[in-house]
Order: C-alpha cells, then structure tokens, then sequence
C-alpha cells in the first residue's frame, strides 16, 4: 500500500501557478513546494510538469534546481521525474559514482521492476544519454558482475502466473550442485535467475529449502568482500520479497560511517507510489522503531529535504 497523500482531483494550472509563485522574489518559498509536489501522484506530477512548460515555457525540474540546492533538490527532482526517467537516472548515477554496492541499485531496478518498467526504463536511458542500457552497464563493470548484471538488464521475463514444478526442482538441484561444489561462476545460476519469472523462481527458492532444509542465500557465501556473491544474494531477495529487501536497505542506512541519506530517499521516491507501507511495518517489526522517528532522528539538519520526505512517507 502506498504512504503518498494525494488529492483525487487536481488543477495541473494552479499548481503550476502555486509554484512559480513560490520561486519569485529574493527567496523560495520551499513550504509551498512540499505542499504541491509532495502531494501529488504519478499522473498529476506530469499533467503539472506539462503545463508549467506550457506556461512559462520552462521544464519544471530546471526550475527546481535553480530553486533549491543539495539534498532537498535532488530528492525534488527524483520525485517530480517519471519513474522510468528516475529510474534511469539513478542507474546512471549508480554506474558513473562506481560507490561501494552500486552494483546493488542496479539490481533493485532491474528485479523490483516489472517486464515493462523495465523496458520504459531502458527507453528512456537510451533517449537521455544517447547509450543503451546494457552498453553502459557492460562498459562499467567487470568479470561475474558484469555477466550477471547485463543478464538482469537484458531480459523480460513472463509475468503470467503459470509456473512448473519440475522445472523448479530441476533448478534447485542445479543450484545446489553449484553450490556444493562452489563453481558459483556457473552460467546456469545466471541463467535461472535472469530469464525464469519471478513466480516461477519463488517456487524453484521453496523447493530448494524443502528438498536441502537450508536457503539458497545461505549456500552463497564464501569471502564477505565478495561482490558477486553478495550481487546473487541481493538479486535472489529483490526477487523473493522485495518490501523486505527495501526495508533492509532502510535498516542497513545507518551504519558506522553515519547514515545513507541517498538510500534512504531513494526507498522512499520510489516506493511511496507502491507499497512503502508494508515496508515500514517490516521496518518497525524488526527494530521497533518507526520509519517516521528514524527520518525524523537521523537525516541530514536540512528541514527541508527531512519535511520532504516525511510528507511521503504521510505524514501530514
């Protein structure tokens, strides 16, 4: 269930009034900004962004960033993007930063995200920086990444609901071949988990622990600086439950080096349309602390960029 809080009816007119107004004179009237953007979905966001072009014959988000600056812009700018644009967006940032776990982002994209988001989503990285998808995510990366995450890029799996169960035991027993015998470079385990649908590899998943008692994120661990077991398990949990992936991205945002703001608002941006209410409850389960107290506590002192985020999570 989504936490956004929006309007059923909305005038893309006067929000584009209401924000322009906003942005004139020595100052930017931030509040008024948070109260329109932050209060409007998906559709209403583009109808808005379509007739503040129309009428003051300028893209919204450049408007923004001349508005606003650091975090507070950035997580604007994500939020009023089409998700197939952010969505892009985020995968370009995540390829070029070359940060500690990129390579996890692009996976919560490509497994998250249905056949055909994920199709939007290459439509619109080809179309924003003039490279496929898979060009610039083969061009980045190296090695088992590399084939593992093209592979993931690449696809379009079914989304229909017909599975086959011997084909889930044959999969699990090859996995579990893999895994006895440590060959995880196999491309059989990319294979499977790239191409089979999601339904389809839920089953293979129970079926492996039904037959071996154990999972099989268990069974990939060797080095803990292992990237690319570490890439296997996140694609396996991407794919498994994603609210609960989400909700450890959120757990794992406050580490000893202080808190991943970026990871945070990502969740949140993106989430906040679909199910990030189930994933605050997986939050709260597991540390009894709410997602709310935790933005409220521990994001960054700008108020405003912290208010942004606490209005998509609801609260009003």
């Amino acid at each position: 269930m989504a936490t956004l809080v929006a309007p059923k009816d909305s005038s893309p007119i006067e929000d584009a009034d209401t924000i322009k107004r906003a942005c004139k004179g020595l100052g930017t009237d931030e509040r008024a900004l948070i109260s329109i953007l932050a209060h409007r979905n998906e559709a209403q966001r583009k109808l808005l962004r379509q007739a503040y072009l129309d009428l003051y014959h300028q893209d919204l988000i450049q408007q923004l960033k001349c508005e606003v600056s650091g975090k507070f812009e950035r997580s604007l700018c994500y939020w009023t993007m089409e998700p197939a644009e952010r969505d892009a967006a985020y995968t370009k940032e995540a390829l070029e930063k070359v940060t500690p776990n990129y390579y996890k982002i692009i996976i919560e994209i490509g497994c998250t995200r249905t056949s055909e988001e994920l199709l939007a989503i290459k439509r619109s990285y080809q179309f924003l920086y003039k490279h496929s998808l898979e060009e610039d995510v083969a061009s980045h990366t190296f090695g088992d990444i590399r084939r593992l995450l093209v592979a993931i890029v690449s696809t379009y799996r079914y989304e229909g609901h017909v599975i086959d169960e011997s084909v889930a035991i044959s999969e699990a027993n090859i996995i579990h071949q893999i895994i006895e015998k440590k060959d995880f470079s196999n491309d059989e385990i990319i294979r499977i988990l790239s191409t089979r649908s999601k339904k389809q590899l839920c089953v293979t998943f129970n079926s492996f622990r039904n037959i071996y008692g154990s999972t099989i994120t268990k069974g990939l661990v060797a080095s803990p600086s292992d990237e690319y077991l570490d890439a296997l398990r996140t694609t396996i949990r991407c794919i498994k439950y994603p609210q609960r992936y989400f909700a450890k991205v959120l757990r794992n945002a406050k580490n000893e080096l202080g808190v991943d703001d970026d990871g945070v608002s990502r969740v949140i941006i993106t989430r906040a349309e679909e199910d990030l209410k189930e994933i605050k409850d997986l939050y709260f389960k597991r540390i009894n602390v709410t997602l709310e107290d935790f933005v409220t506590n521990n994001i960054s002192a700008d108020g405003d960029y912290k208010n942004f985020l606490l209005a998509l999570l609801g609260r009003t």
